[in-house]
Formats: C-alpha cells, sequence, structure tokens
C-alpha cells in the first residue's frame, strides 16, 4: 500500500500483549496503516483508550454487556465509532471490505472463527492465534488457498522459520531442500526447579515468564510447554513438514528464534532480543522490511547461548500434545480445549500446576475422536472436549491421576 492508500487493519484482541505491540508498530508508520477496527473479550476502558487514540470505524467486545459498557464510554469520547458485540461482529470486522490486514491475536479457541472468516475473505492474515491451525488445520489452509489469501505466521517462532526460508516461499507448501526445523524455547521459569517442587507453585510464579512479556494463559502454557507442543502442530501445517523434521530445542536466552537445518548440511537462524514487535513489524511489512521500536541486540552483552533437550519428566504437555497430532482428525482440538479448561481451572486456583497435563490426558482418553470433514465436527468435539475436562476438575480425578 502506499501512502495514499495505507492498508487497513483489523486488530483481533488489541488489548492483548499481541494488539498493544501491533499498535505500537502501525504508529510509527502512519503513512502505511489505517486501523478499521479494533477488538477485545471484556476490557472496556483499555479499548476505549484504544479508540480515542486510533480512531478506528468499528470496535467490537466479544462480550455483549461489555459492548453496551463501552458504547456509553464512547458516546462523549469518539462517537464516530461504531460498536458492534458477539462473535457475529468478530467475524464481520475480519471479512469486510475495508480491511486488508487482520491481526489474528485473540489467545484460545474463540480465535478460530474470525481467523478463518479473514482467511475465507483472502485477507493477509497476520497469525498469533496459533489455536486456528491447532483446532482446523486442514479446513484453515484449504481456505488460505481457495480464497487467495496471505498467510504469515507472528509467533515469534514461526516468523524466524519463514525469515529464515527462501524469499519466494509461501506457507502451505513443503519448503525445498529443509533437513529440519528447530523450534526453541526458553524453557518457562520452572526451567531448573527441582520437580518435586512443581506441584506447589503458584499462578504468580507461572505467571513470571523469565524473558517475555505475555497474557496469564499463554505464560502458563509456556511453564507447561504445551504452548510449543501447540506451535509444533502450527509448524506443520504451516510448513508441510512432517513431526520427524520438527524439533524443540531449550535456549534459555530467548535470542535464537528458530533454526532451520538445509539438506547441504547449513543451519540458519533468525535472532533478535525476545520483543514480539520484531515480527510483528516482518508480517505487517513483508515483503519489505520496516522500523519495529526494538532494540538492537547486543551480543557482548548477551555474552552465551545456551541450548538443551526437553525433559520430558519435566515437560508431559509436549509429549500429549505430540501424541495428539501422531492421532490427527479431532484429537488436536480435544487437546487444546482441555487444556484451556485445566490453565483456567490453576489460574483460578481449583487444582494444582502438575493437574494440568493429567486433565489433557484425561479427557483425550475419555472423548471420541472424529475426522476433520467439517467446522461443525471441530466445535462439536472441542464442546464435548470442556464438559469432559470439566467433569474431570469437578470429580477430582486429575488430582488422584
Amino acid at each position: 500500500m502506499s501512502a495514499l492508500h495505507p492498508a487497513g487493519v483489523t486488530l483481533l484482541g488489541s488489548t492483548g500483549s499481541i494488539g498493544v505491540s501491533t499498535l505500537d508498530v502501525i504508529a510509527r508508520h502512519p503513512e502505511r496503516f489505517r486501523v478499521i477496527a479494533l477488538t477485545a473479550n471484556s476490557r472496556v476502558e483499555k479499548l476505549a483508550e484504544q479508540c480515542v487514540r486510533f480512531q478506528p470505524q468499528y470496535a467490537v467486545m466479544a462480550d455483549t454487556d461489555a459492548a453496551t459498557r463501552l458504547q456509553k464510554e464512547l458516546h462523549a469520547l469518539a462517537p464516530d465509532v461504531e460498536v458492534l458485540s458477539g462473535p457475529d461482529g468478530l467475524v464481520t470486522v475480519a471479512g469486510m471490505d475495508a480491511v486488508d490486514f487482520v491481526m489474528a491475536g485473540i489467545v484460545g479457541a474463540a480465535g478460530l472463527l474470525p481467523s478463518l472468516a479473514a482467511a475465507r475473505a483472502g485477507k493477509r492474515v497476520l497469525l498469533a492465534n496459533k489455536e486456528a491451525l491447532v483446532m482446523s488445520g486442514s479446513l484453515f489452509m484449504q481456505a488460505v488457498q481457495e480464497h487467495g489469501a496471505t498467510l504469515l505466521p507472528v509467533d515469534s517462532e514461526h516468523n524466524a522459520i519463514l525469515q529464515c526460508l527462501p524469499d519466494d516461499y509461501r506457507p502451505g507448501a513443503a519448503p525445498r531442500g529443509v533437513r529440519r526445523i528447530m523450534l526453541t524455547a526458553s524453557g518457562g521459569p520452572f526451567r531448573t526447579l527441582p520437580v518435586n517442587k512443581l506441584a506447589g507453585v503458584t499462578p504468580e510464579q507461572a505467571c513470571a515468564h523469565p524473558n517475555w512479556v505475555m497474557g496469564r494463559k499463554i505464560s502458563v502454557d509456556s511453564a507447561t510447554m504445551m504452548n510449543k507442543g501447540l506451535e509444533v502442530i502450527e509448524a506443520g501445517w504451516l510448513f508441510g513438514l512432517p513431526m520427524e523434521q520438527i524439533e524443540v530445542l531449550l535456549h534459555p536466552q530467548s535470542i535464537i528464534h528458530s533454526l532451520v537445518e538445509y539438506d547441504d548440511g547449513s543451519m540458519l537462524a533468525q535472532m533478535g532480543n525476545p520483543d514480539m514487535r520484531i515480527p510483528i513489524s516482518h508480517a505487517l511489512g513483508w515483503p519489505q522490511r520496516i522500523d519495529s521500536g526494538a532494540g538492537r541486540l547486543d551480543l557482548l552483552a548477551v555474552g552465551k547461548l545456551q541450548f538443551e533437550s526437553p525433559d520430558s519428566g519435566r515437560y508431559p504437555c509436549l509429549a500429549l500434545a505430540t501424541a495428539a497430532w501422531q492421532t490427527g482428525g479431532t484429537a488436536p482440538a480435544i487437546l487444546n480445549a482441555a487444556n484451556e479448561v485445566a490453565v483456567q481451572a490453576f489460574l483460578q486456583q481449583r487444582i494444582a500446576f502438575t493437574a494440568i497435563h493429567a486433565v489433557i490426558r484425561l479427557t483425550l482418553e475419555q472423548c471420541a475422536v472424529h475426522g476433520v470433514d467439517s467446522l461443525q465436527t471441530i466445535l462439536a468435539d472441542d464442546a464435548a472436549a470442556r464438559a469432559a475436562a470439566f467433569e474431570c476438575i469437578g470429580s477430582g480425578q486429575a488430582v488422584t491421576a
């Protein structure tokens, strides 16, 4: 897009960490981007502040009561902003004609429908919502191909892989000459904590990520490494590679974000400070490079880079994720649903940290897996998995498992 015709952007999840970082990058390039729509779940005050600053045409609250409160807030502050609500509102602003780019930054299964709507509308989809591919990989990639959408990953690991692939590569196809890809992981806040102490950790400790500033749910996923398990599944769909060509490597410094090894023995790595504005700016500016606002990487200050293999005893969720991918069908959707329920229960201090993987495992054992033949099948198995996970927590099965 030119300065005369800046790209229209919808931000799905604008009040979260991804949304805030995206708006920071957009604000640095007012000639390139204009905000068409901002969306949030229930953070009325934060979304109102963003609407006053960026003056979008639309604001969407997933929660209908919150939408009513936002409408009252904006009546005096930004009266020209039209307020929509619910899943239908999210889908609407993801697919409207004025929108060129959609930042899919809603965490969890709630981001699936608007992300899929953006793909079906042929938008440039900046995918920070990994659950969209975990739950509906084949359907999502089919929508991208059939409707001419451009899919660019924003997760730091997947964006790093894309930066290490040839310039003409497009997500969805198997890259030529690649032997394997390696996703790095910090290991979270409990990488060195004795395993026998994990049962006693608190939500506050789990959310204190050593390198990244993230929301509470994704911070817990990082601590269990379920986040990395979901990223392995996502990488399979994005880069068209089987599980045996995707590896996970612990890298506590979070400086190398991923690596690509080629058939000739060459290995390319993308490096940078742990700042989400870097992959966000790459996806917004692609194929050009634009300023992100991130600080320069000082390798002398970093000093050394460490690498380790993930310990399966410390991170059982990683094995659950890879097993679900091997099973196929709706197993990854069941895995994701059970994880969302279990993480929420942990954050509410209803279960211990070590019960998260037990809830997921029991849910996978109890729920039937079906072929991914339609969105309705995926959503039905998602709902069944949530019910099973709630029952598992309520009955105390996860405590004794």
